[in-house]
């Protein structure tokens, strides 16, 4: 029914007008937050999806760097175990010639001296504060040096030989968890976004479009249209 108090039309267009306003809205917080879903009222289980995985993520931080921790204090060893393996090698040749009767000072001096040294990078090799080698048996050499030396000192090498093998597979295994865990993290993330994550250029190029065409245009209700016609001065 036509009226002339209610104008249906104009009521139409504010509608629509409303509409495009709040359109336009939610286009200008999607580029603004660089999110299509920024809270559970856009669509709440896409958003508690989202939300539980971008958790996961995040509590896998703490687990890396448990294990990033725990492969610094693995390396430490290995760096420690290289300086041991190496005077146990040099240790292997003064006992050696000690055992072939060349029992001078000058060997029992260097070889003492050798002795401090392995222990020092036992007791040295530490991570915050965490000890990185634990000694094998036999995990150090004979303190004085005799006929029965050289062999105390090849089962010293045999026996730390055994540990730092096992030091490095721990650290190779490390590796490839945080590795793991690091690609884990990484799609967790990816999927997160990929339920929120705006297309910037999309709604970038629909803020125009939506603020020059979204509107409809108003023309004045037919009352008016004819008044006015009626009212326009004559020749």
């Amino acid at each position: 029914m036509a009226s002339i108090n209610t104008n249906y039309g104009a009521m139409v267009a504010a509608q629509s007008f409303a509409a495009t306003g709040r359109e336009l809205d939610k286009v200008q917080n999607r580029v603004t937050t660089g999110l299509k879903i920024s809270s559970a009222k856009d669509n709440g289980a896409v958003w508690a999806i989202a939300t539980t995985q971008k958790a996961n993520s995040k509590a896998l931080d703490a687990t890396i760097n448990n294990l990033q921790r725990r492969q610094s204090i693995a390396d430490v060893g290995l760096a420690a175990g290289e300086t041991i393996m190496s005077a146990l090698t040099e240790l292997k040749s003064l006992a050696a010639a000690i055992e072939a009767g060349g029992t001078t000072t000058a060997y029992q001096a260097d070889y003492t001296a050798i002795v401090a040294e392995i222990a020092a990078a036992v007791t040295g090799a530490t991570f915050d504060g965490t000890a990185a080698l634990t000694a094998p048996t036999p995990g150090a050499p004979l303190a004085a040096a005799n006929a029965a030396t050289a062999a105390n000192v090849q089962s010293t090498i045999d026996a730390w030989a055994g540990a730092l093998q096992t030091v490095g597979t721990t650290s190779k295994s490390l590796e490839r968890q945080i590795t793991f865990n690091s690609k884990l993290q990484d799609a967790l993330e990816a999927g997160a976004g990929n339920l929120v994550d705006a297309d910037l250029a999309k709604e970038s190029a629909r803020q125009p479009e939506k603020a020059l065409f979204g509107a409809p245009f108003l023309l004045p209700p037919p009352s008016r249209r004819a008044g006015d016609r009626q009212n326009l001065p004559t020749a």
